[in-house]
């Protein structure tokens, strides 16, 4: 078999480089060749991610503002642009999947394709490649790289053999020689835990999978087990996942001041919270009646679960809720986070409000909170909102880890 002869199974990730830091000295040519650091916001203390220039002095994800500053006395800070990152991620999705329709978005800057239904269409899975890399470009401005093979895990391991702008290929039939000699640590999904267990037992590299038999793996992991076991040589089973599954849970929490014990500030947080949650919960159609409220102090958090009387995405419910649970669990101790999630979202009107509101009355808060929406969404978020969130927090937003391009999941 050859490089040009159609592949069993042909799966390429679309990894894009520094994806924030790029967008950002794409956006401002003055910072283009610059080491420069994301953080969120410009009082951010921590490093979002940061471009090759700054990487190159040892700047890492995670690390504290500082100690980058002392890495890189040049370090240029650049506040997050979530909404802009959002958008360009959306774009660049729509782009790969004009291409290869067969997609997994596995994060905001990160993807999968399932090549393997184009190849007669582009002559080969190398091409098909090839046209992805262009399109993410020409769709965004930015570089990406892109590892090619026959599953999952070795295109991802492919994807970061060249970064930046690298283009790697590791075709399925020389994919188990190829990680032959490669942590197993390495491969994404592989961290320490599961890695000190194989340790134990002998594996270190993934060439030493071959000698443990995959009933050892399986009896402590499961099918996650049998899993690593094809993983490490180079036959992930793992099929893409082009839908966005339905969320267990919708919520959002904030960092405050550390040491916060202002009740008039907590509250200002937690109404901040409810109205994020409600207002993501009926643009997606969403109820929810169980909620989790909490601070978070030095010795944990301090909250629980609470229901509400029926299901709804009212955010004065959810407000009022929540200070039913801070008034019982909160006792003057100085907080430094908040949270606001719900734990049973339902497709909206699934559950009728029978027996607290009339139809009329229902209606007329759905189209007050619908109208309230509009205004938001046209002219930015909370443009009008409570009075008491003109004192809000002016961190700006995140994206969320589980972030999509569409459907529940996209968020910021």
């Amino acid at each position: 078999m050859t490089d040009k002869s159609p592949w069993p199974r042909a799966i390429a990730l679309i990894d894009m480089n520094a994806f924030f830091a790029s967008v950002d000295q794409r956006d401002f040519p003055e910072l283009a060749g610059k080491p420069i650091a994301i953080t969120n916001g410009l009082r951010g203390s921590c490093v979002i991610t940061s471009s090759y220039e700054a990487r190159a002095c040892g700047v890492k994800t995670g690390m504290h503002l500082r100690q980058a500053k002392k890495l890189c006395p040049q370090l240029i800070q650049r506040p997050a642009r979530p909404e802009v990152y959002a958008h360009v991620s959306s774009n660049i999705m729509r782009a790969i999947e004009n291409v290869c329709p067969d997609m997994e978005v596995f994060s905001v800057d990160e993807a999968f394709v399932d090549i393997t239904p184009c190849q007669k269409l582009y002559g080969s899975p190398v091409r098909a490649a090839r046209l992805l890399k262009r399109a993410v470009y020409e769709a965004s401005g930015l570089r990406c790289s892109l590892g090619l093979s026959g599953d999952k895990t070795t295109a991802k391991y492919a994807a970061k053999l060249n970064k930046p702008d690298g283009f790697s290929v590791i075709p399925p039939w020389r994919a188990r020689e190829r990680l032959r000699h490669v942590p197993v640590t390495t491969l994404c999904g592989i961290a320490g835990g599961i890695g000190g267990f194989l340790a134990q037992h002998g594996v270190r590299y993934c060439g030493d999978m071959e000698t443990l038999p995959i009933s050892v793996l399986a009896r402590r992991f499961g099918n996650l087990g049998r899993r690593i076991w094809y993983m490490c040589q180079g036959a992930d089973p793992e099929p893409l996942h082009p839908d966005v599954a339905a969320p267990k849970s919708i919520g959002h929490g904030k960092v405050m001041p550390p040491g916060t014990t202002s009740r008039d500030v907590i509250l200002t947080y937690l109404q901040h919270m409810c109205s994020k949650v409600g207002a993501r919960m009926r643009k997606h159609h969403m109820e929810a009646r169980t909620y989790w409220v909490a601070l978070k102090s030095e010795t944990g958090w301090l909250g629980a679960k609470a229901w509400l009387d029926t299901f709804s995405n009212d955010h004065r419910k959810l407000f009022r809720l929540g200070k039913q649970v801070i008034a019982t669990h909160w006792r003057g101790e100085g907080v430094r986070q908040i949270q606001v999630t719900a734990l049973d979202p339902q497709p909206e009107a699934m559950q009728l409000d029978m027996f607290t509101l009339d139809d009329e009355a229902r209606k007329q808060k759905q189209r007050l909170n619908n109208a309230m929406d509009s205004i938001n969404t046209r002219y930015g978020q909370l443009t009008l909102s409570p009075a008491r969130l003109l004192n809000r927090s002016d961190m700006p937003n995140v994206i969320a880890p589980a972030w999509k391009p569409e459907g529940l999941r996209q968020t910021i």
